[in-house]
Order: structure tokens, then sequence, then C-alpha cells
């Protein structure tokens, strides 16, 4: 969607599609920490999934326990592959007799045999004889975010209800952690919804300004802060987009495994950036110490108080007195970003696991 006044990404920037920012990328990151902002995402691949069996087989597919799942209502959850991988990661909202997912543009499964499908044929081929028709979507529903404080206060001058818990799903609104809420909005009233969320004083926030808030919340996103190799528990899906209790699901032997030893091999991590180095490193930069590299940067932003910084997947054994270099910039670890470790299980445990 073109926009006034929207500065367009860079040819590299993952999200081809939408606005930058508008002008003011740190004004746009303080309104959202300090009022109201709105960001077109409407780049998001929508799947839709109507049919009788649509729960229980989503329940199969997918890493979320989702076999009961309310109709409005909500949850994230995963693909794997057999190893505990990441293929894909998507947001649901369960209204209207459909299941509707939200993912990153161009998401990817790996296939029976091993090969790499778009996610929706991968399901498309996991249908079997279930009564459910996975479809793309995209061109019906349009995503746009709301930010802030005052996000419910804005919802409602513009009629629409607030769902009270996270994950909640109200009509066209889903409620995500944070002060942030979605709208699922029909694709061709995608500009009137924006005019009627600007008008009621939502301010523009391009992608610039939602990555640097997204960083700073600790929340990964696909592709840029997870690799081939990266594990639910290293990016902090568990229990978020995973459950560690559900069986039948493709990788759900590796999340038991990681969870109830508590010792993934990597923790993504905040580190802050020396800003007064002439560049940033990039993503899929390696991390440094000394002359060890001890990880892989992730997405990188400017954030309107913290300066540079960006997510990062360390090698667990790295204190946060480690002094870091990302992509040659020097970098220190957030202490407070440090995830606390699942209790171990003892070894005896451990063993029962690996029998």
């Amino acid at each position: 969607m073109t926009l006034p006044g929207a500065v367009p990404p860079q040819e590299d920037n993952p999200d081809q599609g939408v606005a930058w920012h508008y002008g003011d990328p740190f004004g746009e990151q303080r309104a959202a920490a300090r009022t109201v902002a709105v960001v077109d995402r409407s780049n998001r691949e929508v799947i839709a999934v109507p049919g009788d069996d649509r729960l229980s087989w989503l329940h199969l597919m997918i890493s979320q326990h989702v076999s009961d799942l309310p109709d409005n209502t909500g949850t994230e959850a995963l693909v794997l592959d057999s190893q505990g991988r990441v293929n894909a990661h998507m947001v649901l909202a369960h209204r209207d007799g459909t299941v509707w997912m939200d993912t990153e543009p161009g998401a990817k499964a790996t296939g029976a045999r091993g090969d790499e499908q778009t996610l929706l044929d991968y399901l498309e081929a996991m249908k079997f004889w279930s009564k459910v028709e996975p479809r793309d979507a995209t061109a019906e529903i349009a995503m746009l975010s709301l930010i802030g404080p005052d996000a419910g206060q804005t919802l409602e001058s513009v009629g629409l209800n607030v769902p009270t818990d996270t994950y909640g799903v109200d009509g066209l609104v889903r409620r995500m952690p944070g002060n942030t809420f979605d709208l699922l909005v029909p694709r061709e009233e995608l500009t009137a919804w924006w005019s009627k969320l600007t008008e009621a004083g939502a301010r523009p926030m391009g992608s610039w300004g939602y990555e640097a808030l997204r960083v700073e919340a600790l929340r990964p996103r696909l592709g840029v802060d997870t690799d081939e190799k990266t594990i639910p528990h290293e990016v902090n899906w568990v229990p978020s987009a995973a459950h560690v209790a559900k069986g039948c699901y493709r990788g759900q032997e590796t999340v038991s495994k990681v969870h109830n030893i508590g010792r993934p091999p990597r923790r993504m991590l905040l580190l802050h950036l020396d800003g007064s180095a002439d560049s940033l490193p990039e993503t899929g930069d390696p991390v440094n110490a000394g002359e060890r590299t001890v990880g892989r940067v992730g997405t990188v932003a400017q954030h309107h108080e913290l300066g540079p910084i960006a997510l990062a997947l360390i090698k667990r054994s790295i204190g946060p007195e480690t002094e870091l270099a990302a992509g040659g910039v020097a970098a220190s670890i957030d202490p407070d970003s440090i995830p606390a470790d699942t209790p171990g299980l003892g070894r005896e445990a451990v063993k029962r696991l690996h029998s």
C-alpha cells in the first residue's frame, strides 16, 4: 500500500511493499511508546484453513495445542522439521469457522521427501482425507498493527471492540503481547481503515520503528533472527509457539527433550552496539569473542532510546561480561535479555529421555 509521506525500504530489506518510515523514524517510535502508532503490515502472507476438521488437523501439523482452540481466540505456532528445527512461524486467529494464519512473505516448509515447499503446498500435501481446505488468503485479508498505551482507546473510537485477553479475537481485532493489536481487515478496505485510525490519532509508523520495538521486546523474526539450525527454545518460542506436553507433531521429540533438559545450544540475546562505528553489522554477520566465532547477528535496529541494537544467537557458554564484536562492531550483551534456564531433570531423567 502506497501512503502519503511513505519512504520505501532499501532493496535488501525483508519488508518490501510497505513503508520503511514516514520521515521521522525516531518520532514514530516515541509515539508508539507513549501514545499510539499504526503500522502497515499488509505484506504478511495469510493462509485460511476452513473445514470441519480444521482444529484436529492443524493440531497434528503445527507445534501448538489447538485441538480445542475456542472460537474468537488465537495463538502462535510453528512448523518444525523432523529434527525440531524451525521451518515456519505463524500467528493464528480462529473466527467464523476458519483459522486464519498470518506468516512471513514466502514462508517455506520441508516436505516429506526433504524438499523445500511453500508453506501452503506443504499443508496441501498433508491433507489426506481430512475435511480441510487450506487456501492462500493474502488477496482477501491484510494486516495493520496498532501499538501503544492508547491503542485500546483508539480502537474504541473507530467502533471496534478491544479483546481483553492476549491472543483474544473480537471481530477484526486480535490482541497481541504488550500494547499491540493486529487488525485483520478485508484487503479492499485497507486504505479506509488506515485513514480511520490515523484520523483517530494514530501516528503512521514504518517497519523501521516496528522492528526496533520488536528487537527491544526480544521477539524473534523467522529468517532474520533464525537460521537453518534454530530450534524453538533458542529464540523464546517455548511456550508461546510450541507446546511442550502435546505429542504427535513433527519435531516434538526435540522440543520435549530440550525443554526438560533445559540446555539449548544457543540463546537469543540483545546486543548494544557501538554507536560511534562508521557502519552497523548486517543480518548473518558473525559475532566474535576475540578470534572465536560465538554467534550470529539477527535483526539490527536503530532504537529511539537505546541507540543501535541487535538480536543475536549466541552460544550459551558466553557470559554477559564477554567483550564481543558483531560484524566487526564492538558489542555488549544486555544482561536483562538472558533467559532463565529451565531446571534440569538430573542424570537419571536425562538417561531416560535418551533411552
